[in-house]
């Protein structure tokens, strides 16, 4: 058996998933100058956080998380599951005192680091292995209790003398994890999956104070996210299932996050139920060098910003974190063939759609014409986006046209998903060099929407992701 309890082969299978999960895990955990002084580390852990549920009543966020998924077992099998969070660790600094002793100051000044209050997160798992008879035959509820702690760490000078000690202070914390199985009516044996991480912690803000998230964040299980493996059988994807159950899968309720099948591809036997929406099979880019924490830029800027970083801010960035002190090293010692490789890769490639004949193409003996550019910019005089129409459903949708929409799963993004059934007003109709359509819009309630018409600035669909609004009289 693992550390953690899995088989062999289901810690081998896990493992790939992790790597994934990791990226999950510390999703904005230390953001770029990577300084606790900075302002945007002073509001942190904005994905998955579950509150104690006294406290999360009073504000906008959760203290569950509640995943469903399909799964098809085969007989024997039985489900690995691991819950991993972080666990918030306040640290104080205090500083060495003539006599012995210490004393709480704001910063301890260090050669090579200066080390100031800070929240850690420190990895947390909650793993079980049931049999999925089991699961269909009641709940299978995994406790979750850590209980307060404190502990210190000496700091040493330069001088391996004794300059002060970090205070680690630890709330107590507790939750549970939920899971149960039904089986669905169908043409195969198929069973909804269906598992609850929540805090249950009976903590609230002492009485005559407002709510407080800087207090909350200590009891609660943050970044929390779900791994599941089923060692003789197979998950459905929930982005892309079968025909037979299409109806299944939209009958399950997923609430404050999302499943995704997190094997190789061509694998179903592992699911990831994270906070941050992915597709399936998602995978960390092969040409990234390590964990930047804060993906919001993308590595290639990221790593230069943080190279270029005065002595002063990296002294301050090593004090702050461990894993922040980690990414300065690493942009420090980058060499350039991999900074090189961060400048962009090809994932993969397509043949464009070319018109019969046209300008930079082939003729009809199929010989290419070199004195003609591959695209003639004199082909847009035939165009205007202001006042061009597409058929939509029969009717034509222009500028100023009232629109429903409805984005595709085959290209959709995350981004898109959140605008799904939102109404917007049609601004343009556009046609690409391959002679795709696109109708730019704002979106009803943009506050940003007349800045978006003077800059021309839209977000583009294609006429097979929009819908007319029911209420249309057409």
């Amino acid at each position: 058996m693992s550390a953690t309890g899995f088989a062999p082969e289901t810690e081998a299978r896990l493992a790939v998933a992790r790597k994934v999960a990791d990226a999950v895990l510390f999703e904005g955990y230390v953001l770029y100058p990577y300084r606790a002084s900075a302002a945007k580390n002073r509001l942190r852990w904005q994905f998955g956080v579950l509150v104690p549920p006294g406290w999360g009543a009073e504000c906008a966020e959760h203290s569950f998380q509640h995943t469903e998924c399909l799964l098809e077992p085969k007989a024997g099998a039985a489900l690995a599951v691991e819950l991993r969070f972080l666990r918030a660790r306040r640290r104080t600094v205090q500083q060495a005192v003539a006599g012995g002793g210490f004393e709480t100051v704001p910063e301890l000044r260090l050669a090579d680091r200066v080390l100031v209050p800070w929240d850690e997160g420190v990895e947390e798992r909650v793993t079980a292995v049931v049999p999925v008879a089991d699961l269909v035959a009641g709940d299978v509820t995994v406790d979750i209790d850590r209980p307060a702690a404190t502990d210190h760490e000496t700091v040493l000078d330069a001088d391996g003398r004794t300059a002060g000690r970090t205070v680690h202070r630890y709330e107590p914390l507790t939750g549970r994890l939920r899971l149960t199985a039904a089986e669905l009516d169908g043409p195969y044996r198929v069973l909804r999956l269906t598992a609850v991480a929540e805090n249950t912690s009976d903590w609230t803000p002492p009485a005559g104070h407002a709510a407080d998230r800087d207090a909350a964040l200590p009891r609660s299980l943050v970044a929390a996210h779900l791994l599941l493996a089923v060692d003789r059988g197979s998950f459905l994807s929930m982005t892309d299932p079968p025909q037979w159950a299409k109806g299944a899968v939209a009958a399950c309720r997923n609430l404050h996050t999302w499943p995704v099948l997190a094997a190789e591809p061509g694998r179903t036997d592992v699911v990831l139920s994270s906070p941050i929406i992915l597709e399936d099979h998602p995978a960390i880019a092969p040409e990234s060098p390590g964990a930047l924490y804060d993906a919001t830029e993308i590595d290639e800027i990221l790593a230069l910003r943080t190279a270029a970083l005065t002595d002063e801010e990296k002294r301050e960035a090593r004090g702050t974190d461990e894993r922040a002190a980690a990414v300065i090293d690493l942009a420090d010692s980058l060499p350039p063939e991999v900074l090189e490789r961060l400048h962009g890769a090809v994932r993969g490639l397509r043949e464009a759609t070319r018109p019969h004949n046209g300008p930079g193409f082939p003729d009809e003996h199929g010989v290419p014409r070199p004195d003609t550019p591959w695209w003639d910019p004199a082909a847009d005089a035939g165009f205007d986006p202001g006042h061009d129409s597409v058929l939509l459903d029969g009717r034509p949708v222009r500028a100023g046209s009232r629109l429903v929409l409805r984005p595709g799963a085959r290209r959709t993004d995350a981004q898109d998903l959140f605008l799904h059934g939102t109404g917007a007003t049609a601004e343009a109709v556009l046609h690409d060099v391959d002679g795709v359509v696109h109708v730019a819009v704002t979106v009803d309630g943009d506050p940003g929407a007349d800045l978006r018409r003077e800059q021309g600035r839209f977000l583009y669909f294609q006429p097979d992701e929009l819908a007319w609004p029911q209420d249309d009289g057409g």
